[in-house]
């Protein structure tokens, strides 16, 4: 399975953060470490939600459009 994940900065609620991953508990530790350059400087992350994908492509896909303009308003209005 391949997941696209959401995260929230609990230090500034007003930084999320999107990605794709095999794995969303150990990606929220890699970010929650610091390991990510992204992410570091906003820790810690929540955990917001994450959508199943059997579809690589798909999943890479769904990230990349919620990462576009109209993605965005969707995400800001139905996630966050």
């Amino acid at each position: 399975m391949h997941y696209v994940y959401l995260l929230k900065s609990k230090s500034d609620e007003s930084q999320t953060y999107i990605g794709v991953t095999q794995n969303p508990d150990k990606r929220l530790q890699e970010h929650n470490s610091g390991q990510s350059a992204h992410t570091s400087k906003y820790m810690p992350w929540s955990l917001e939600m994450f959508l199943a994908f059997n579809d690589k492509q798909k999943a890479y896909e769904f990230e990349k459009y919620l990462k576009s303009h109209s993605g965005k308003a969707f995400a800001a209005k139905r996630f966050w």
